[in-house]
C-alpha cells in the first residue's frame, strides 16, 4: 500500500511479510538501510503488534509533523516513526514493544520517501533481501492479534467498552492506539 502525503511532499509505503527468518536482526536492518533507495527512510515492526496499516500511517504523519514543527523526540525520521508507532518516548522501550523480533516471523515495513519510484525500489530491495513477496495480510487484525495489541498498549476492557462504536472491537482498538500515538507529543 502506497499513499501520498501531499502536505509533506512525501510518499509512504506500508508492506508486510509473513514467515520472515532473519538470523541477525541488527545486521539485516543496517544492510537494508545501506542498500535502500536514496532519500528514503525505512523502519521495521513486529507485525503482530501493528493495528492495521492505519497505525503505521498515523505514526508517519505524527513523525513528519514533529520534525516540521521542531518537536521531534529523535534525530531521524526512522526512529521517530518507531517511537510514535510504539507510543513510547524511549527508544529501548519502543524497540522492545514493537520492534521486529526473532520469535515473531511476521514483519511490517514502513518506507517514506520523496518519490514514488524510491518507495517502489526500496520495496523491491527489501523483498529481494528477504526472499519473500510482500503481503498486506499481516497488517490485518485477528482475534489473537487484537488481544496482543490490547495487552501491549495497555488498553483496558473498560476503555474499550466506553469507546466502542457499533460493536466493532477492531476499529475501536485501532482508534485507541492512534490516540495513544497522538498523545505522545504531549508527554514530557
Amino acid at each position: 500500500m502506497i499513499k501520498r502525503i501531499g502536505e509533506y511532499r512525501r510518499y509512504v509505503g506500508i508492506i508486510g511479510f509473513r514467515n520472515v527468518k532473519i538470523k541477525d536482526i541488527e545486521d539485516f536492518i543496517k544492510r537494508v538501510r545501506r542498500e535502500k533507495a536514496a532519500y528514503t527512510s525505512v523502519q521495521f515492526f513486529d507485525a503482530s503488534l501493528v493495528a492495521t496499516w492505519e497505525h503505521l500511517y498515523f505514526a508517519v504523519l505524527n513523525s513528519l509533523a514533529a520534525f516540521k514543527n521542531g518537536l521531534s523526540i529523535s534525530k531521524n525520521l526512522e526512529m521517530e516513526i518507531l517511537l510514535y508507532a510504539s507510543a513510547q518516548r524511549q527508544i529501548e522501550k519502543a524497540i522492545k514493544r514493537i520492534g521486529i523480533k526473532q520469535e515473531n516471523p511476521d514483519v511490517a515495513v514502513v518506507i517514506v520517501g520523496e518519490k514514488l519510484q524510491s518507495i517502489t525500489h526500496a520495496s523491491l530491495e527489501i523483498s529481494r533481501e528477504l526472499g519473500l513477496r510482500p503481503t498486506e495480510a499481516v497488517l490485518e487484525l485477528s482475534t489473537e492479534k487484537i488481544q496482543k495489541i490490547q495487552q501491549a498498549f495497555a488498553v483496558t476492557e473498560k476503555e474499550l467498552e466506553t469507546v466502542m462504536k457499533r460493536d466493532n472491537l477492531g476499529r475501536t482498538l485501532v482508534d485507541l492506539v492512534i490516540e495513544r500515538m497522538a498523545l505522545l507529543s504531549t508527554k514530557l
